[in-house]
């Protein structure tokens, strides 16, 4: 006997989880039947959904970037196959295409965490800007924590202090209003981008009633989308029933509901490093009519928790949340 066939199944789960990367994991189900039956009990898992193909020539002649978008995503998982009842050839597994994630891991058993990673972020921007997100969902939109800027400069004879340093001016409200259609442009695309993503995920949460944690990001960080257990579980249970209204979709994404937008804006920041952003804006989303304490601080402490010390973000948001805060509202789109 092969002194690996002496492991415990318990142990190579284990294992298999440490790896966790889904084409890795497909790939071991063709090394024996016993890998065949063990490699889809991984209950972690990362799942890179451009890992197999790159883009081709034809995506830069897409005039839309969310058809870019879903035309790149499904070129990308193409190679990626569901699990099979028995050990499968390799290449076979790689060579065929599905069209959705949910197909991708319809054979894994026992998912309870997953990350997706797409290829890349979906929020079109002018040139130098830079917007970075993070949404959570439930049946539909929970909340959505975005921070953006037009630019970034180096200053390097600024001082570098311990906090980060705000221009000393109050804000006017003419001073607000200028730009405020670009702010909005940037609020509403990455919202489409997060419902787009939501929706992606749609049959992945009704076919995987244990899984307790959904992570849905781009490569570059552009943009987040989380579901807990709970968001997941109210997901399931609104689309069974099939007469929540909240489940509509447009095209192909989820519709966003009327919200209620938190803003707040700084025509020109400039942070402990050095780097001044020039029209730095924070906003925090949430659905009107949902009960909140308005507790920006703790949302966006939340959301950019792994940003905090010395990353841009994290000094950022820091110094928006100090900046006097703008209340709109915007319909259901």
């Amino acid at each position: 006997m092969d002194a690996f066939d002496a492991i415990p199944d318990p142990v190579v789960i284990d294992i298999l989880n440490k790896v966790g990367d889904v084409k890795t994991l497909i790939r071991c189900r063709s090394v024996s039947k016993r890998f065949n039956s063990l490699a889809t009990q991984s209950d972690s898992l990362l799942l890179q959904l451009d890992q197999i193909l790159g883009a081709t020539e034809s995506d830069s002649e897409i005039d839309s970037p969310i058809a870019s978008f879903f035309r790149s995503l499904f070129k990308s998982i193409h190679g990626l196959l569901p699990s099979f009842s028995k050990p499968a050839n390799t290449d076979e597994i790689l060579t065929r295409s599905p069209k959705t994630p949910a197909q991708i891991l319809a054979g894994f058993e026992r998912i309870r965490n997953l990350e997706v990673e797409l290829y890349g972020g979906d929020v079109k921007l002018e040139k130098g800007a830079a917007v970075k997100w993070k949404a959570e969902f439930g049946k539909t939109l929970k909340s959505c924590v975005i921070v953006a800027f037009r630019s970034a400069t180096v200053n390097t004879s600024a001082a570098t202090e311990s906090t980060a340093v705000v221009d000393g001016s109050v804000e006017s409200d003419s001073e607000f209003v200028c730009g405020l259609k670009t702010r909005v442009v940037w609020t509403i695309s990455a919202l489409m981008a997060a419902s787009t993503r939501h929706y992606l995920m749609r049959d992945l949460v009704k076919d995987h009633k244990e899984m307790e944690k959904l992570i849905v990001r781009d490569r570059e960080g552009e943009g987040t989308v989380v579901m807990d257990a709970a968001g997941m579980k109210e997901y399931r249970e609104t689309e069974a029933r099939g007469d929540d209204k909240t489940l509509e979709r447009v095209g192909e994404r989820t519709v966003v509901p009327s919200v209620r937008m938190s803003m707040r804006h700084a025509p020109s920041l400039m942070l402990k490093s050095g780097i001044c952003l020039e029209a730095a804006t924070l906003v925090v989303v949430r659905p009107t009519g949902v009960a909140s304490d308005d507790n920006d601080v703790e949302l966006v402490t939340e959301a950019f928790a792994g940003d905090g010390g010395d990353c841009m973000y994290g000094e950022a948001v820091t110094a928006l949340l100090k900046r006097r805060r703008n209340v709109l509202e915007m319909n259901s789109f």
